[in-house]
């Protein structure tokens, strides 16, 4: 690979942006010394295009007189075109009432160059495969010491341009924003964060708009600078995605009391006959059924929640509640802090955790009642309203 080869075809002006790729392509295998004889296949994959196509747009840059070539042939076997670039010392264009057709590959293919052409002594043409002590460069090579990314700076300008230009107008700010800052921030990124960005900005301004705070927009530049997007994968930003999270985990745990602090559900079944008569006969009786009633009925959520769990599936947790749930404790189910837990269950008529064999479960630090007032008013500031529901 020639860098001096590769950044001369970026500035090459007055293509076309199909032509501009060939050629840079055929400019990065291009050797100081050895030459340059990239294969048409190697070109049509790396420009991700046809043969035919790569055929047509060298055909094309030799017109403009960007390139030339020479045909090399072992015999009566047709070997790669020996290219030559315009930047090179000695270049000589195509004639320009010549039509070249030895891209075609046919044995009787002409070579492109006058029959009575002999090339000067520093002409570019005049090394061939025969005359270089090594291989000629077919493939891009790396340098030696070049370090991992190092290409990424011989990135087409145009199309990282292009690229731009597609993104900026689905920034929310673009229409008073500062494009050229945009700009700047946007060709600072590395190709791999552009690609990233240009996918996933729609995801990250459709999720900040579902969280309902969408005034005061940051600045284009600002967004690409401190590449938030990447936010999307945090499962505690507050624009994440819901995720999965395993039973019984701190996630997980959180969901389930916010569940319970919702209003109880009034939909239950009509009492059986023996319910009504304990119902009528008041006191412990009465207030067994209600409870009994409660557990099974009041919270439909939790409970589905609990018959994941005893299948080892977890629940949908949203990212707010994956960051308040960051603050809870462990606490073994044997403990006695586990068993103030389950009186405060019992008192509220919430249905208490399955025996599933997990020995830890997670709850709010402190005492359950107050723990439950400060998680209420937690759940209630990460979703900017006063009701936990």
């Amino acid at each position: 690979m020639s860098h001096k080869a590769t950044m001369w075809a970026v500035t090459v002006r007055g293509i076309s942006c199909a032509e501009a790729r060939v050629l840079w392509h055929l400019a990065d295998c291009h050797n100081p010394v050895e030459g340059c004889f990239p294969s048409q296949d190697y070109l049509a994959d790396a420009c991700e295009i046809d043969v035919r196509s790569v055929r047509r747009h060298l055909d094309s840059l030799r017109g403009k007189g960007m390139i030339n070539w020479a045909e090399q042939r072992d015999g009566k076997y047709r070997k790669n075109n020996r290219y030559a670039l315009a930047f090179e010392e000695g270049f000589r264009p195509a004639q320009t009432n010549y039509q070249p057709d030895n891209l075609s590959g046919s044995e009787n293919a002409s070579t492109g160059q006058n029959s009575q052409f002999e090339p000067d002594k520093i002409d570019v043409l005049n090394r061939t495969l025969e005359s270089s002590t090594y291989k000629p460069v077919i493939e891009p090579v790396t340098e030696p010491g070049e370090r991992a990314g190092e290409r990424e700076g011989l990135e087409d300008p145009k199309r990282v341009e292009r690229d731009f230009k597609r993104w900026f107008p689905i920034w929310p700010t673009y229409v008073a924003d500062s494009e050229r800052e945009a700009r700047k921030v946007w060709f600072e990124l590395s190709s791999e964060e552009r690609a990233d960005c240009l996918e996933r900005t729609s995801a990250y301004i459709a999720a900040v708009k579902a969280t309902g705070r969408t005034k005061g927009w940051q600045a284009a530049s600002v967004y690409l600078s401190t590449k938030a997007w990447q936010k999307l994968s945090d499962p505690k930003s507050d624009i994440a995605p819901p995720s999965v999270h395993n039973p019984f985990s701190r996630a997980w745990s959180a969901l389930r009391l916010a569940e319970l602090l919702k209003p109880m559900a009034t939909a239950m079944p009509a009492l059986t006959l023996y319910q009504r008569g304990q119902v009528a006969a008041g006191g412990d009786a009465a207030r067994l059924v209600d409870r009994e009633r409660r557990e099974k009925y009041g919270w439909p959520k939790v409970n589905t929640m609990h018959q994941f769990a005893e299948r080892a599936q977890g629940s949908t947790v949203s990212p707010d509640l994956v960051a308040i749930s960051e603050g809870f404790e462990k606490v073994h189910r044997d403990s006695e802090l586990a068993g103030r837990w389950k009186a405060l269950h019992e008192r509220m008529g919430w249905p208490w955790l399955p025996s599933t064999g997990h020995e830890w479960l997670y709850f709010p630090p402190g005492g359950p009642e107050e723990a439950m007032i400060e998680f209420k008013a937690a759940v209630a500031r990460e979703r900017g309203h006063d009701d936990a529901a």
